[in-house]
């Protein structure tokens, strides 16, 4: 019975990803495989349960290193000292390019390049790919284009989720009128602001100009960003619509301050782990209390969907690593993590009943519908030190806007400046 049960299971997870025969558990027995990932906590013990399914299904142990933040500088270090992991799960597309032409990192197999171009839109096998290689692919992202809104705050003014930037304004005005601001800006962290700007100026200038200003091919002095700085500044520069202290406001503080008990503010924009912050720190119930709509069109843009997402890239090319890599590609792996909760994927045949609860079926539903309409999170695409780092670059330059929206021009200049240093263009 137990070797039936195995091979329905092979036969099942070759069906997925597209592949002729599956692996069975006596296949990689005795193998190990290790995998470093940015999960602790929670998101390890998911992740771990996805691992496990692998070393049911193939036979071969897999050991999960978690290292948090640090993942970019424990990588480095293990690749200068010659023992690299066999996968690793990286955020930063920079820096899988980065590993991929120095190469430290292999590329993917031709049937983990089937799967990938079977079950995701192109532009995720575009992301993965460096110099015309596939080198990795996206196996956990994050839907970065939500605004959270207390359902209590909207009732009291009559709204509805608004689908336009200008009805977001008007909105707004009429939240601000009962005494309540109408959003909590967690501005003491400077890349909620550059999620902000990212999806204003996906909407305002379009998917290519995106992709050029991400690649520092047009410069910030470009009109199309005094335009969506100019949007920003209609809400921004209101200072009876965004919650007072957005400078010195903290991410989860954002967050609480609209969910939590006395609420100060009516409306929050981050992504989709917004929902485990009103949870861990609320009361208020996601999906009743708390709602989500997707960031409002601006100017007549089509829907797009800002994201981002760890890749799963492979410093090895032994059997049991590309078998692992052909697992984290298929649908299997995926729908595992997804019923547990806390997990979007951008591979569109995981089916939306995998995901436990409306509100994340529509979430990773908006992610797979905007198709080739999906643009990375530009500061991750940017080097670390405009795009990513704490008082400096990007992330200063945008603090520096949220407190004096009317500064267009300067803030343009200084976000030119800083980036051209970054690029070295």
């Amino acid at each position: 019975m137990r070797k039936q049960w195995i091979a329905l299971l092979a036969l099942a997870a070759a069906a997925c990803s597209g592949g002729a025969a599956g692996t069975s558990a006596e296949d990689l027995k005795g193998q190990t495989v290790e995998v470093v990932g940015p999960w602790t906590g929670d998101e390890q013990k998911n992740f771990e349960k996805v691992l496990q399914a692998f070393t049911t299904k193939t036979g071969a142990e897999v050991k999960y290193t978690p290292a948090g933040d640090e993942l970019p500088t424990v990588l480095q270090t293990r690749i200068s000292g010659g023992t690299p992991p066999n996968v690793a799960l990286i955020a930063q597309p920079g820096l899988v390019a980065q590993f991929a032409r120095a190469n430290a990192l292999k590329p993917v197999s031709g049937e983990v390049e089937k799967a990938v171009t079977e079950h995701n839109a192109a532009v995720w096998k575009q992301l993965g790919s460096v110099d015309g290689k596939l080198y990795g692919f996206t196996f956990k992202t994050a839907n970065k284009s939500a605004f959270w809104y207390s359902e209590k705050a909207f009732k009291q003014v009559g709204a509805t989720p608004p689908a336009t930037w200008d009805d977001l304004i008007k909105t707004s005005k009429a939240i601000s009128e009962t005494g309540l601001a109408a959003v909590s800006v967690g501005g003491a962290d400077g890349w909620t602001l550059t999620d902000w700007f990212e999806n204003v100026y996906l909407r305002t200038a379009g998917p290519d100009n995106y992709d050029k200003l991400a690649k520092h091919e047009i410069p910030w002095t470009d009109p199309s960003v005094r335009k969506a700085l100019e949007e920003l500044a209609k809400l921004w520069g209101d200072p009876t619509l965004v919650d007072g202290g957005a400078l010195q406001t903290e991410f989860p503080k954002s967050v609480i301050n609209v969910f939590g008990e006395p609420a100060t503010a009516a409306m929050v924009f981050e992504a989709d782990f917004v929902a485990s912050v009103i949870t861990t720190n609320t009361k208020a119930k996601v999906g009743q209390d708390a709602k989500f709509f997707p960031f409002p069109s601006v100017a007549g843009s089509k829907d797009a969907v800002v994201a981002g997402g760890d890749m799963a890239v492979q410093f090895k090319d032994d059997k049991a690593t590309t078998e692992l890599m052909k697992f984290l590609a298929s649908p299997e792996s995926g729908e595992i993590w997804a019923g547990l909760g806390g997990f979007l994927s951008p591979n569109k045949d995981i089916p939306e009943s995998a995901y436990p609860d409306d509100v994340t079926q529509d979430l990773a539903k908006r992610i797979v519908d905007a198709g080739d309409n999906v643009r990375f999170d530009m500061s991750d695409l940017a080097p670390a030190a405009f795009g990513g780092t704490k008082g400096a670059g990007e992330w200063k330059d945008l603090q520096d806007f949220l407190a004096d929206p009317k500064n267009v021009d300067g803030i343009m200049a200084r976000l030119e400046a800083n980036a051209a240093k970054a690029y070295g263009k």
